[in-house]
């Protein structure tokens, strides 16, 4: 059913499209959401992501398993490209006069999540990593790409997806150590749902090592 779907998807079907939305815009929101830790921000990740796939589908290769990776990595460049265009806005915010202020309701919208103190501290943790090894983790931990899977949405090989995981791994258990420690006793109890950082590099970082092991075999 799957190659079926692929077919479709690359012949252009609508309804193939819209099933391929249906099934997998709850995934890439997911990310969008653990990735820029905004709610707003993700939901405009996914209509980009699959505006685009809609553009790249002649591309989607006529054999594979799960539509998943590919749709991750044109989420992972929609990303990168919503970060460059932000910094570029902000460098020319800067170069204008300071404005009058305004009211700020932005506190309203992050009410939504019940953790947001977690996910802020790990927002602060992933931000200082490298952008790749960034994308590897989110993808291979959060996501549950496997190596292969990770390499084509990120279109790298397999060994550098490994190292680059390898490396992530090792600098967010330092970040994370540094983070915890500043946050309040009760941010530390995670809730579920949210990736926090403790569920990879506290009490379950085993569960990271193995993530890492497996993909090495």
């Amino acid at each position: 059913m799957e190659h079926s779907l692929r077919d479709r998807v690359r012949a252009g079907d609508p309804e193939a499209f819209g099933r391929l939305f249906d099934t997998f815009a709850p995934t890439v929101h997911r990310h969008a959401v653990r990735v820029t830790g905004n709610w707003s921000t993700a939901e405009d990740v996914v209509s980009l992501t699959f505006l685009e796939a809609w553009r790249l589908r002649e591309r989607v290769l006529a054999e594979g398993e799960s539509l998943r990776p590919w749709l991750l990595g044109i989420a992972t460049n929609v990303m990168r490209n919503m970060t460059r265009a932000a910094r570029r806005h902000r460098d020319a915010l800067a170069r204008l006069p300071p404005a009058a202020p305004v009211p700020d309701f932005a506190d309203e919208v992050t009410q939504r999540l019940a953790d947001q103190e977690e996910l802020v501290a790990a927002q602060r943790a992933l931000s200082g990593m490298r952008r790749a090894e960034r994308e590897v983790f989110t993808l291979c931990v959060w996501e549950g790409l496997d190596t292969a899977e990770a390499a084509e949405a990120l279109g790298v090989t397999a060994g550098t997806v490994r190292v680059r995981l390898s490396r992530a791994r090792k600098r967010l258990r330092a970040l994370t150590d540094a983070e915890r420690a500043r946050m309040p006793a009760a941010a530390r109890n995670p809730s579920v749902g949210v990736p926090t950082l403790a569920r990879h590099t506290g009490e379950d970082r085993c569960a990271v090592d193995q993530c890492a092991e497996e993909r090495r075999r």
